[in-house]
């Protein structure tokens, strides 16, 4: 049983390579971004708040932020279209939410949250998730209200290159040329509770209908007050292939691996079985932050046991 009386929060803003030219530039918005929804975190978290409420906040403000591929900065399909996808997961019961394909929804985690509170199943999708969405009085937001020049420009390029893209492209001397796009949240509250959230716009150019390991419980987002709460961002293929989250949980509760040691050990399984391309964030049952990565950089941020916010992107 987990101690109580501390919190941790991590969350993600997508793993691999920011454009090169800028890149100092453009990781300083990141960051800058980062931190801020880190400190409005620890707010909920002072204030009593559960780990759960904590990640469905910190998502939906990731999601509110261009910066990042989930919500209003979602990339384009290949018909120029935004299809989300989300899920969210409450540690102390194993409930969960998820939506997939969804259009025009401001916060995709927030509808997620609404699948697991009030209805029967764990995930909808597209024009079912989109009814779902209207019975709860969720609006819907015009399609330029997701239309940014930089997604707009990306998707001309991922066209003319007849090729599907990963939020970025970027010119890397060493070989990695994509910014894998996702965001994500885990915490930890006072009570010992643990809950982990992610949300996606997906890949440019995708094809219609194309389906995640974001929404995917086990693959790009898990938690159990057992053993850990964790959120993935990459390849996402790859994350369903590997189960990556549940597999990282199943270290720690089968082998005694602490956070750590599993999120490693989740990592090396991941490079072994499918060459997985991305990143993790975990909280394990005691509080004990740790990311694991298979892309050169990872944008994510993080406060262990009550202590000072911390922000990277490496």
């Amino acid at each position: 049983m987990a101690k109580k009386g501390h919190y941790s929060l991590m969350i993600h803003g997508g793993a691999g390579t920011l454009d090169r030219v800028k890149e100092p530039e453009t990781a300083a918005r990141y960051l800058q971004s980062i931190r801020r929804i880190l400190e409005h975190g620890r707010a909920v978290l002072e204030l009593g708040g559960s780990a759960l409420q904590t990640v469905e906040t910190c998502a939906s403000l990731l999601e509110d932020d261009p910066l990042f591929n989930a919500g209003c900065g979602s990339v384009l399909n290949e018909f120029g279209k935004v299809e989300m996808d989300a899920a969210i997961m409450d540690g102390r019961d194993l409930s969960a939410g998820a939506v997939a394909a969804v259009q025009n929804i401001a916060n995709p985690i927030q509808l997620a949250r609404q699948v697991m509170a009030k209805s029967e199943h764990v995930m909808l999708i597209a024009e079912g998730a989109m009814r779902f969405a209207d019975r709860c009085g969720i609006e819907r937001q015009p399609d330029n209200y997701f239309y940014t020049p930089d997604r707009v420009a990306q998707l001309e390029q991922a066209r003319q290159k007849h090729r599907i893209m990963l939020d970025h492209d970027a010119n890397d001397a060493d070989g990695e040329t994509e910014k894998y796009g996702t965001i994500g949240a885990v915490a930890r509250d006072r009570e010992g509770n643990l809950a982990a959230a992610t949300s996606t716009g997906g890949m440019v150019n995708k094809r219609m209908g194309r389906v995640g390991d974001s929404p995917i419980l086990g693959a790009g987002v898990y938690a159990d007050n057992e053993t850990c709460a964790v959120s993935a961002t990459g390849y996402g293929e790859d994350f369903m292939r590997t189960l990556i989250g549940k597999t990282i949980s199943d270290f720690m509760l089968m082998k005694a691996m602490d956070g750590t040691q599993a999120t490693a050990a989740g990592i090396d399984y991941l490079k072994r079985k499918v060459q997985g391309r991305g990143g993790v964030i975990v909280v394990d049952k005691n509080g004990q932050c740790s990311r694991g990565l298979t892309s050169k950089k990872m944008i994510h941020g993080w406060i262990e046991m009550c202590g000072e916010s911390m922000a990277g992107y490496y």
